[in-house]
């Protein structure tokens, strides 16, 4: 026995650097399922059946590159993105960049206590006592908490995702149907499944995650000795992201598709899973829903926090008090009360901010990929740990495909009757 287990040690070894490296991967990637995207992937399922599951595949592959270069460029120079920007561009053009960041959390964050209000309002609890309940404890999570107790809140927090695979199956999908259209690459020449299109891949590869995951990696003082475990908590949380995803599709195309239901948002899809796949469905779902809008009114805000004070040089870490980060958790604060207060307020309807939102945020995207391409390259900041060649092929190549589809969803955004 004890042979056995000196045999087991380097194993043993790796699995424990693992494990303490894993973080801002897992859960950059799984906040990437926030209230929009899960709306985005309900709406997709119950409208277009399986037919859009092949493109996740392709999603998944572009998110790992992109997310893979934003760990590099952490690990490498220990630096956030937006620190990286001001270095390499100047003040002008990380002042642009961070405003249009700011602005478009800001209307995400929006889009993230909506979630919470309209999951609440499934078990009968008022938005008046949700919001504020939500707001107050995920504060409280930031501004108390160190690093360490916030990661692993939000990696339990990934786990609830869980829920949506559990209401997938429960929904009794035909499974050599799901099989054939994630393997049969389909297309539609309509406005509405055009968009659904685009829209799939803007909710999935959004420009706060790079500052988030590059400002989480330094804040947790990950070094170029453990990059592969980096890459691995990458590629897990990339798939695992795009896993939930899937499973929301075929629930909602197994049971609404199936049923030719209208729904508009994640909130319609819960209530309409009851009658067709059972309450305990509903409840998984709706509980699903809740989960992510918490998990993301927490982290977009960071984000952005962490993106405006690296900016602008000023102290930002989550494992300092407010004393010695002021601006950072000001920046924070704010966010937060303002994201609670704006869906408090008797607004009918908070579509126009979130197509502003993605508007902004498909505007940044292809400046933020292209700056990010720019950092890796530099051999001055990245030394051998810059992209090689078929690498930086694979990258640019995708980079022109996202450049062309995120200039669409602008154009559809903003003229939505463009397409019809």
């Amino acid at each position: 026995m004890t042979r056995l287990w000196n045999r087991l040690k380097p194993f043993r070894t790796r699995i424990l650097l693992l494990l303490a490296v894993i973080g801002p991967g897992i859960i950059t990637a799984n906040v990437d399922n926030d209230a929009g995207g899960i709306t985005t992937y309900s709406v997709a399922g119950a409208r277009y059946g399986y037919s859009l599951l092949w493109m996740l595949v392709l999603v998944t592959l572009a998110l790992i590159i992109v997310q893979e270069m934003s760990a590099r460029l952490g690990v490498v120079t220990g630096k956030g993105l937006a620190a990286l920007i001001r270095e390499r561009l100047g003040v002008r053009w990380t002042t642009i960049i961070i405003g249009i960041l700011l602005i478009a959390n800001l209307a995400n964050t929006v889009s993230e206590f909506a979630g919470i209000a309209a999951s609440m309002e499934i078990f009968g609890v008022s938005k008046y006592i949700s919001v504020p309940i939500a707001a107050i404890a995920v504060w409280f999570l930031i501004v108390k908490g160190s690093y360490k107790s916030v990661e692993r809140v939000f990696l339990v927090a990934s786990v609830i995702y869980l829920a949506y695979v559990i209401s997938g199956f429960m929904a009794n999908p035909p499974w050599a149907a799901v099989l054939k259209e994630t393997l049969t690459p389909t297309f539609k020449l309509e406005s509405g499944y055009v968009a659904l299109f685009i829209t799939v891949i803007g909710t999935t590869i959004a420009p706060w995650m790079q500052f988030y995951q590059q400002s989480a990696i330094a804040d947790k003082g990950i070094s170029v000795s453990v990059l592969p475990y980096e890459r691995l908590d990458v590629i897990i949380g990339c798939f695992f992201t795009d896993i939930v995803a899937a499973f929301i599709m075929i629930g909602c195309a197994a049971t609404i598709y199936a049923h030719n239901l209208p729904i508009e948002s994640a909130a319609d899809a819960a209530r309409a899973l009851a009658p067709l796949a059972g309450p305990f469905a509903t409840v998984l779902f709706a509980l699903g829903l809740l989960n992510a809008s918490v998990f993301s009114a927490a982290i977009l805000p960071l984000s952005t926090a962490y993106a405006v004070c690296e900016a602008f040089g000023w102290e930002s870490a989550v494992n300092r008090n407010l004393r010695e980060a002021p601006i950072f958790f000001g920046i924070y604060t704010a966010l937060i009360v303002l994201g609670a207060l704006i869906i408090l307020l008797p607004i009918k309807s908070l579509v126009d901010a979130m197509l502003a939102s993605q508007t902004l945020n498909g505007v940044l995207l292809p400046i933020i990929l292209i700056v990010m391409l720019r950092l890796i390259n530099d051999k001055r900041l990245m030394g051998k740990y810059v992209n090689g060649r078929i690498f930086n092929i694979i990258s640019w190549a995708m980079v022109i495909v996202l450049i062309f589809l995120t200039g669409v969803l602008v154009v559809t955004s903003t003229f939505p009757g463009l397409l019809s």
